[in-house]
């Protein structure tokens, strides 16, 4: 035997097991910390809704005549235009919008829910947008005026004004007594969306007050001309707010599209559907 090998004492051999336990723990530790990193975003995105909850969904994309025709039945007649109304239907279509609201970014926030008794019933239609620091626009150029490659990636559904939130793809509507600044509920929200590339991208989440009634996708455009629409209907409950989520990108200049070569998948909107605010009482 070689006197000249040292065979380590219990204390060196416990403090190396100890090294080991630390060393194993900080490595398990790094790796759960990677694969949360590595999870997408959209992981967290997908909100099903309670299982209590009933609600019919709506979806299309490229042709959406019939799914327009069946979520408008579902919201009931007649589609109204004035205050004062208790069951049919609101839509906005933005192509009232005037001018001097127009391709620019200064679009009011309760433009269609006006409560001045001077200013026309068009403008009362019991909507508010949420005022979160950036602005809306409404646009005629397909946002082209943004960026140029944008003419090509963003059609019109009711010709020919678009619309879209600057500075931010998510916002909130809430509802109010058309005309009046009484809060209100609704049952059910369907919107028209322009470019969906991204099945994940683009997303309504549905609330009654702070309780969310789940999160739904909108379906990827089929076609050329790039619409997608979903709607969601509760007959139970009382919608007070819906999270709109247009995309994961926002438009500015040089920004490109993922079908122009660039990294973020853009949305901008077109028209709303939504049954007649009530009182929330």
């Amino acid at each position: 035997m070689n006197s000249n090998i040292k065979t380590p004492g219990t204390r060196n051999l416990r403090n190396t097991g100890k090294q080991l336990q630390k060393f194993a723990a900080i490595v398990l530790l790094s790796a759960t910390t990677l694969a949360s990193c590595d999870k997408d975003d959209d992981d967290y995105k997908e909100t099903p809704p309670p299982a209590n909850i009933k609600s019919t969904v709506v979806t299309g994309s490229g042709d959406i005549s019939a799914q327009l025709t069946q979520f408008r039945g579902i919201l009931g007649d007649p589609l109204n235009g004035e205050p004062n109304k208790t069951t049919g239907r609101r839509e906005i279509n933005w192509d009232g919008v005037p001018v001097n609201l127009t391709n620019s970014n200064n679009f009011p926030f309760d433009f269609f829910n006006s409560t001045d008794p001077a200013v026309a019933n068009g403008r009362k239609r019991g909507l508010v947008y949420s005022n979160t620091g950036t602005s809306f626009r409404v646009d005629t150029t397909g946002f082209s005026e943004i960026d140029a490659s944008y003419a090509a990636e963003f059609k019109a559904f009711s010709p020919k004004r678009l619309f879209a939130y600057i500075g931010n793809n998510v916002t909130e509507v809430t509802f109010r007594l058309a005309g009046t600044n009484t809060d209100a509920f609704i049952r059910g929200f369907g919107l028209i969306f322009s470019d969906v590339d991204n099945a994940t991208s683009t997303t309504l989440e549905f609330f009654a007050g702070n309780k969310s009634l789940g999160v739904f996708k909108a379906p990827v455009r089929s076609d050329a001309n790039g619409f997608s629409f979903l709607g969601v209907h509760f007959p139970e409950e009382k919608v007070t707010r819906v999270r709109i989520t247009a995309g994961n990108g926002l438009l500015a200049a040089g920004v490109k599209d993922i079908s122009a070569g660039g990294t973020k998948d853009l949305v901008v909107m077109d028209d709303f559907f939504y049954d007649e605010p009530k009182a929330n009482n």
